[in-house]
């Protein structure tokens, strides 16, 4: 978790930093079978899609591609803040861990809306 606390300034950079910490505390949600399984792959899913959409989005073709990528990766880093406050609410993982992913959610979320908002002017 240090990784997030330096706060990488370039979003591609910080969207892995983010990956590579939920990559991690994913595998110690993993490796207990049922509920804790099953949200840590829906975190997995969502929480390395963010990264992926915005190297995607830097390769883009156009404007509007560049756009409509930074949007998808808005929308997974919203739906992988929704899987952190379950995990929180439910007390599945550890309080501070999850503090800190749903801090940098919360940053990742604020700063793709204004990429998008700005990329659409």
């Amino acid at each position: 978790m240090s990784e997030l606390l330096q706060k990488p300034h370039d979003i591609k950079d910080r969207s892995f930093e983010f990956a590579v910490s939920i990559v991690t505390f994913c595998q110690h949600l993993d490796s207990t079978p049922g509920i804790s399984r099953t949200l840590a792959n829906q975190l997995l899913r969502s929480g390395t899609s963010i990264g992926a959409n915005i190297e995607e989005a830097h390769g883009g073709q156009s404007k509007a591609d560049f756009t409509a990528k930074m949007y998808v990766a808005c929308k997974e880093a919203r739906e992988t803040h929704f899987w952190l406050r379950l995990l929180s609410a439910t007390n599945i993982g550890a309080k501070d861990q999850l503090a800190t992913l749903t801090d940098e959610s919360n940053q990742l979320v604020a700063i793709l809306t204004a990429i998008v908002k700005k990329s659409r002017q």
